[in-house]
């Protein structure tokens, strides 16, 4: 994740202590865990990365186990346990396991699709302390529905949102940008604003599980470009207005070096102070800072990475996988500078960067460390 509002106005938001505070040694570096508490969902969106749908799927983590997997994440000392799904809220111990994981100490947030948020579970989901509740909103109306496989979605999630902001819950919404909705960007400000929505991440699009063939629906690179300067420009206009919203862009690391060269046009001083930032925070962290569980307890590099698994959280404990290097791929993907090839290769962002998507490079050229395809920046902006 890359905090807009951090690097171009120095406002610090939840997570910055984690991305932004000191430089951490790869090797020490405990990792946020995704968990993907049960595949179900009760929507089916058209990029879904775990290919969800409403219907039960057998050989889940049981409670018990989860309190396993929950104490050995809280031994390791990871800092924040995410639960995903699926859609979370239909696994009735999702509020057991989140009392659980703070007792132990671990900070928890909620990745949900919004829709089964009425003001009783936006109250309850207040006052089990999650840190944070991310709603996944893919347009506007009609256009978020086609995206969510489901008429009705879009006034459903914006009443869920309505619900936690009425609880004074934090909660932000995750817009992930493709060639069908890029042009709902400006409404998507609107609605941020409107509705007093702290926090909005925008993410680009992986191609992975339902949306691994939706390389094609991706934008141009110079649409991106166009994207993420409307973004930097809402962002300036809120700055101006003494709006403060925590702005983020995710899953594509570039932007990083992208708004360093942008702002170095205009103010030298600041973009030296945004690749500090960067230096703090350096680029992909799947393998690293970032870490998966899927439902049937399968530990991934990330969650889109759902076809390379380093263990089972059954049979080892999470730290255990995690710090195994006699894993091939694991090894390689915490020092893996030198296994990059073509324009990752020879980048000077790279130590910014870290090389990108591996999960993109692997689904367009069946070569893991082939360059991220959704690399936007010139050959000129990187030699």
């Amino acid at each position: 994740m890359i905090n807009l509002t951090k690097l171009l106005y120095n406002v610090s938001s939840y997570g910055d202590e984690l991305r932004y505070k000191e430089k951490i040694i790869p090797a020490k570096r405990r990792p946020i865990v995704v968990w993907n508490m049960g595949r179900r969902c009760n929507l089916a969106c058209i990029h879904c990365y775990s290919d969800s749908a409403n219907k039960n799927y057998p050989g889940e983590l049981t409670t018990l186990e989860a309190e396993k997997m929950i104490r050995d994440l809280a031994d390791f000392k990871v800092p924040v346990l995410l639960f995903s799904g699926g859609e979370p809220l239909l696994r009735k111990d999702l509020f057991h396991l989140n009392n659980y994981a703070r007792k132990l100490g671990l900070r928890t947030v909620i990745s949900t699709n919004g829709t089964l948020i009425n003001q009783k579970t936006a109250l309850r989901i207040k006052e089990g302390g999650f840190d944070y509740v991310g709603v996944s909103l893919d347009g506007i109306g009609q256009n978020n529905d086609y995206f969510r496989g489901k008429k009705g979605a879009f006034k459903s999630a914006l009443e869920g949102i309505r619900n936690l902001v009425r609880a004074k819950q934090k909660v932000g919404l995750r817009f992930t940008i493709t060639r069908h909705n890029w042009h709902d960007l400006k409404d998507i400000f609107k609605l941020v604003e409107r509705e007093n929505i702290d926090r909005v991440c925008f993410y680009h699009l992986v191609y992975s599980g339902r949306g691994s063939s939706m390389s094609k629906d991706d934008l141009a690179h110079q649409e991106t470009r166009l994207c993420v300067n409307s973004i930097c420009d809402w962002l300036k206009s809120m700055h101006k207005r003494g709006i403060n919203k925590e702005v983020l862009t995710v899953d594509n690391h570039c932007d990083g070096p992208y708004l360093y060269l942008k702002t170095k046009k205009t103010s030298p001083k600041k973009a030296r102070d945004i690749l500090r930032l960067l230096s703090l925070n350096p680029g992909n962290s799947s393998g690293i800072g970032i870490a998966n569980i899927d439902a049937l307890g399968f530990v991934h590099a990330d969650q889109f990475w759902r076809d390379y698994s380093f263990g089972n959280v059954r049979q080892r404990s999470f730290g255990e996988i995690w710090t195994d290097t006699g894993d091939t791929l694991m090894k390689r993907l915490k020092n893996r500078k030198s296994s990059l090839k073509g324009r990752c290769r020879k980048c000077r962002f790279l130590n910014i960067c870290n090389g990108n998507f591996r999960v993109r490079a692997e689904a367009v050229y069946k070569d893991l460390w082939r360059e991220d395809p959704a690399c936007y920046l010139t050959d000129e902006e990187i030699e």
